[in-house]
């Protein structure tokens, strides 16, 4: 989606208004609207497919209420827009459970994907992080999409327990789950490009589920065959689909905020030069990326009783539609919210979302970009957008599919490669 801002002192008409609409995602900017509905609709119904009414929230305190009283508002119904008639994963999957259930899959995994854990690793990612870099050294013009589409497996690769050579392709399907009808995922028509690429997810990680239940590891897939709720062990079925889970929520939000930051940086040359001579700035300019870009636009929730919401009561059963990217424009909250500020302070972003759905991978996406961000100042002298930006066809991820960039290299190194998954069709043909 286009970050362009409303128009000083015009609102767009209500009637105008459609949050469902995916073209409108990649062709324009949602911003206006929501700026609208902040000021005179904060709580707003719209019909979505099959005639499912949902009602939109965009005011930063009603997302922050809804996205965080999971009493009251559920997510075993569905949390995106793409399934108003319901998740057939719902009360399995980790981001589709309320407590206490949720607990039994949030709980040990967080051991794993928490601040101290990922800083142990960090000498490795930043090797996998110039190595991704390397392909910028010697300047030119290349689409930095592909590049940035590396940087969320790096980070939980490992941690999940896909093999290095899957990382790719993994990657790429996750993308493809969530967007099957953009030009640059699709692979025939919604049913066929779900098919396949599920088929290859969920092949890969039977597989490996079967590997690890006779050779256990450290990694999110042992760890969930260990793992108990309401005193059970989890079901094969129910391993391998949060297994699809973690690596669907990584590949669909860091790569995204990463080219969103160096689309605004590249659109702002005299911020990019500010963080090439002060690379102190690099923490600051990774939270106002994760603010701007905003990855997940929406969360869904239904509601499990009445509730008072932006002024109005809702009964049970209503669907509740939080635009979380609304949320981090909020003029109460951020000065000048429309503005890319690298020096941002303070920032209260809700970019990660809140409450026990807080992201997991927060932290290992933090330092990903920190670390992308801080290899690329010291490879790239400047940086301008060389070409059409392309954006994601999705209500649901702020994503972008193409990002042509002319880099002036600040020194040279060499080009990393990388192999192919050996289960790109299906079968591992072998175990890590």
């Amino acid at each position: 989606m286009l970050n362009t801002a409303p128009r000083q002192n015009e609102l767009v008409p209500l009637d105008a208004i459609d949050l469902f609409d995916v073209d409108r995602y990649r062709h324009s900017s949602q911003h206006p609207a929501w700026h609208a509905l902040r000021q005179s609709a904060p709580l707003w119904p719209q019909t979505g497919d099959g005639g499912i009414t949902f009602w939109s929230v965009t005011r930063y305190q009603d997302v922050l209420s809804v996205i965080k009283n999971h009493r009251d508002f559920s997510s075993e119904y569905g949390t995106i827009l793409a399934v108003l008639d319901g998740d057939s994963a719902g009360g399995r999957a980790i981001n589709l459970m309320d407590p206490p259930r949720h607990g039994g899959i949030r709980v040990p995994t967080m051991r794993l994907l928490s601040t101290a854990a990922v800083q142990r690793g960090r000498t490795a990612l930043r090797t996998r992080v110039r190595a991704i870099v390397d392909e910028c050294r010697d300047g030119g013009e290349l689409d930095v999409v592909p590049l940035v589409m590396r940087l969320a497996m790096a980070a939980i690769g490992d941690i999940v327990g896909v093999p290095a050579e899957c990382w790719d392709d993994v990657a790429r399907w996750t993308m493809t789950g969530v967007a099957p009808t953009d030009p640059a995922y699709s692979l025939g028509s919604v049913e066929e490009t779900l098919r396949t690429v599920h088929f290859e997810l969920f092949t890969m990680f039977q597989d490996l589920v079967r590997e690890r239940r006779t050779r256990p590891r450290r990694d999110i897939i042992s760890v969930l065959l260990d793992a108990r709720i309401d005193g059970r062990a989890l079901t094969f079925d129910e391993v391998v689909l949060n297994c699809y889970s973690f690596v669907m929520g990584a590949n669909t939000t860091t790569p995204h905020v990463a080219a969103q930051l160096l689309l605004a940086l590249a659109e702002r040359p005299e911020q990019w030069r500010a963080l090439r001579a002060d690379p102190g700035l690099v923490d600051t300019a990774v939270e106002e990326g994760v603010r701007w870009a905003t990855p997940t636009n929406h969360l869904l929730r239904r509601t499990n009783t009445a509730v008072e919401l932006a002024g109005q009561r809702l009964g049970p059963g209503e669907l509740v539609c939080a635009w979380v990217a609304s949320a981090n424009r909020d003029e109460t909250v951020f000065a000048d919210p429309y503005e890319f500020d690298i020096t941002r302070r303070p920032n209260p972003h809700i970019g990660f979302g809140n409450g026990i759905h807080y992201c997991n991978g927060a932290p290992g996406a933090r330092m990903v970009i920190d670390l992308f961000l801080r290899e690329l100042v010291a490879a790239v002298a400047d940086l301008a957008v060389a070409g059409p930006v392309e954006h994601l066809r999705s209500n649901f991820i702020n994503g972008i599919t193409s990002l042509p960039v002319t880099m002036t290299a600040a020194r040279t190194s060499a080009t990393a490669t990388a192999g192919g998954c050996p289960v790109a069709h299906g079968g591992l043909g072998g175990t890590p």
